[in-house]
This record gives structure tokens, sequence and C-alpha cells, in this order.
């Protein structure tokens, strides 16, 4: 059976799980909250996830990164789904960082570096809505950090067109199926053999 659950959502009430309140489990790694609240969350879809979540993953102050579908209507969707067209998410990569270690300005500029965002709705070979490039922020703070880089690149000329990475706020993260977690890194790791 396939539950599925907003990441941000809690534990609480979902069927053939404990009720866990104080918390947060992104991968085999246990946080307690007062660990969780010295970390921020950034959200960046850029193309397939398996890129973006590769281009995070290892970088000094990054915590933990875990792909997922954000930005759309449906609830629960699978990577069918996504696939589809039809659900108006996003792939995105969801981001627990250290704000001592690395900033979110340095985390918006590695997303830059990573994808093209001038081309909406299509990031190399990947064509379809969900590959659209769009930094969900989580806070005032980071709305007006994204917006003004746009703003910057885009008088800069650094790119030959107009930056058209959205800025939208953040809302329920879907964790992608297993499979998807850390599929670049699992793809090496069994080519080593």
């Amino acid at each position: 059976m396939d539950i599925r659950r907003p990441v941000d959502e809690p534990e609480s009430g979902t069927p053939g799980r404990p009720e866990v309140a104080d918390r947060w489990f992104l991968s085999s790694e246990v946080y307690s909250r007062d660990m969780v609240t010295a970390y921020e969350v950034a959200t960046f879809a850029g193309g397939c996830f398996w890129g973006v979540e590769e281009a995070f993953r290892t970088v000094p102050g990054v915590i933990e990164t875990a792909v997922g579908y954000t930005g759309g209507s449906t609830v629960s969707p699978t990577y069918r789904d996504v696939c589809s067209g039809n659900t108006g998410h996003a792939e995105a990569v969801r981001i627990r960082y250290d704000p001592s270690t690395i900033t979110y300005r340095e985390l918006l500029e590695r997303f830059f570096a990573i994808h093209d965002p001038t081309t909406a709705n299509r990031q190399g070979p990947d064509v379809g809505d969900q590959y659209r490039p769009v930094i969900f922020y989580h806070s005032e703070d980071q709305e007006r950090e994204a917006r003004a880089l746009i703003e910057e690149l885009n008088r800069s000329r650094r790119y030959p067109r107009p930056v058209v990475t959205e800025v939208l706020p953040a809302g329920p993260f879907f964790r992608a199926e297993e499979y998807h977690q850390r599929y670049l890194q699992r793809l090496r790791e069994r080519s080593r053999w």
C-alpha cells in the first residue's frame, strides 16, 4: 500500500505509522525538534529532480535532501501522475540546511548555476511543465532574496534572455517514491560493482 502525505504534515493519524510529535524524519536520520528548528528549508525545481538533488546533496551545510512534487493541485501524486502533465506539480528538491554554514543566497547561486533560468517548461532534454524552474520560498526573506537575485541577473545580462524562473510560495511537498531518492548516487554506486 502506498500511503503518501506532504512532508510538512504531522505523522499523527497516518494509518500504520506511530504518532510522532517531537521528531522529524527525513531518511534514516531522526532529528529532535530542537535540532530541526536550528535548520532552514529551501525548495527548488529546475528540471529532473535527480540532477538537482545531486547538485545540492554534498554541499557543505546541506543536512538533507528529498525529491518530490510540489506546486500543483493533486494530493499525493505519483511520478506517473506528474509526468502526465495534469497535476500542475513540478519535480522539486526540498533541502534542509544549516544557515550558519551556508546561506540561502549561496543556495540560490548554486541553483542558478545548475539550471537554465531562461527556459520555461524545459531543462535540457526534459520537456513539460513538471520541469519548469521555480523557487518555492518558505519565508518573506527567501522571497525577497530570490526576487532580488533574479533582478540582479537580468540587469547583469548574464543570460542571453530574461530569467523566467518563477518565485512562488511553498505549499505541500509530496515526497517522491523511494526509488527516486538519491537516484544518481545509487546508480553510481551500483556501477562500481
